[in-house]
């Protein structure tokens, strides 16, 4: 299927839970979704089962769809779709395409590749993390499908703690400190920042993450290489 029409899918199918993911800290689920014949597997996070948290705002699931709006407006595909539903079986909530990945691959084990045949797509990540200023990066949110394009694609996923206003990065990606940025990124990058938040986005934050938002993608273009974290404390835990 086309991403709109996965979009579509995800917005207007029957959705019908499967049961709860393993190990998430919120309540978070595998749905099935069906439209007209076709059917696909789904993530489903309810709003209701969001654990509160005291330095960050609610509406988590909210962000998981700002953060796929981010990266189509960049062009890079780095986000499974993602929508927000109001009407689902827990309540409202997001909804995203399930990665069937190979799940024993992560950051650090991709990173590792001996050829770093999946840098540039780290690097991109990378750079999406320091934009969208997410501050839970963890190993395990680097989805590897070796079935997808030339060599595999690289999906990053559990991106509701992003786009707060004060800059909160924490991630397991630091190895390219120091590293000019791509010059490809950079200028999606400035485009993004030129052209300002697209309407959709910008609807997702308050006025604050929106300028942060803007001002973290100007300096990227201006510093135009990546940050190095001289404190070593700016790690997600656990970190896979």
């Amino acid at each position: 299927m086309s991403s709109a029409e996965l979009i579509a899918l995800l917005e207007h199918g029957d959705l019908t839970v499967k049961g709860r993911m393993p190990w998430s800290s919120n309540a978070t689920y595998l749905a099935e979704v069906c439209l007209a014949g076709t059917t696909a597997l789904a993530v489903y996070k309810p709003a209701r089962g969001e654990r509160p948290l005291w330095d960050f705002p609610s509406g988590l699931g909210r962000r998981e769809v700002a953060a796929y709006l981010l990266s189509e407006a960049l062009g890079w595909g780095v986000v499974p779709e993602t929508v927000w539903r109001e009407s689902a079986p827990m309540g409202p909530g997001s909804v995203q395409r399930f990665v069937d990945a190979d799940f024993e691959h992560h950051y650090f084990t991709l990173y590792e590749h001996e050829d770093e045949r999946w840098h540039d797509q780290l690097r991109r990540i990378c750079v999406f993390d320091l934009l969208a200023n997410n501050t839970d990066r963890k190993s395990g949110h680097c989805l590897y499908v070796p079935s997808e394009g030339d060599g595999g694609r690289i999906y990053a996923i559990d991106n509701g703690l992003s786009f707060h206003a004060e800059f909160k990065l924490r991630t397991v990606i630091w190895e390219f400190g120091g590293e000019p940025i791509p010059d490809d990124l950079l200028a999606d990058v400035e485009r993004f920042v030129e052209a300002g938040i697209p309407d959709d986005l910008a609807r997702l934050l308050d006025p604050f993450e929106r300028e942060a938002l803007l001002a973290r993608g100007r300096a990227l273009v201006r510093e135009r290489r990546f940050p190095i974290d001289g404190t070593g404390r700016r790690y997600p835990w656990p970190l896979v």
